[in-house]
């Protein structure tokens, strides 16, 4: 790289470059914030009871699953939005939940197909819950206490819609 002549060593004018670039970075870090999890109000849903379901009760098929998609809009722009993006669009800090069970949806055999849609609602459920922890550093939050299974799985229900194709 090549400094114009103002007067300044080399040196000097690397080590602004460093420190300018570590302030983006720290920034653009911190922009991410703080996550604090807000509880989301799920009356307006069958309760689910205190046993953790396997897999999301508000599919296709259920007759809650239009409330459960309300529900998990408002309760993902409260609590994923900020980490995950606008519509489940990552800006690339935290993965693109569009894509969570991308390996599934091409598969043509039907079984193996629910067994791998099973494996990502586990993965999902088990990440919400407990939060992702690594080296100490806090990647994820943990959820649960904050937010009900029902919560939860209506998040789930939003993100089921987001998938790409």
């Amino acid at each position: 790289m090549k400094f114009p002549r103002i007067g300044l060593p080399k040196r000097v004018l690397q080590g602004a470059l460093v420190i300018s670039a570590t302030a983006f970075v720290t920034a653009a870090a911190l922009a991410h914030g703080d996550v604090v999890p807000q509880a989301v109000d799920t009356s307006t849903l069958p309760q689910l009871g205190a046993k953790w379901l396997d897999a999301n009760p508000y599919n296709e098929k259920s007759p809650a699953r239009s409330e459960a998609l309300r529900i998990g809009i408002s309760a993902y722009n409260q609590n994923c939005a900020r980490c995950h993006g606008l519509d489940a669009i990552s800006g690339g800090i935290s993965p693109d939940l569009r894509k969570i069970d991308s390996d599934c949806t091409g598969m043509a055999d039907e079984g193996k197909k629910a067994a791998c849609f099973k494996e990502m609602d586990d993965y999902f459920l088990a990440t919400t819950r407990r939060g992702r922890v690594r080296d100490g550093r806090v990647y994820m939050p943990p959820f649960e206490g904050t937010l009900s299974q029902e919560a939860i799985w209506a998040i789930r229900t939003f993100i089921e819609t987001r998938r790409e194709p």
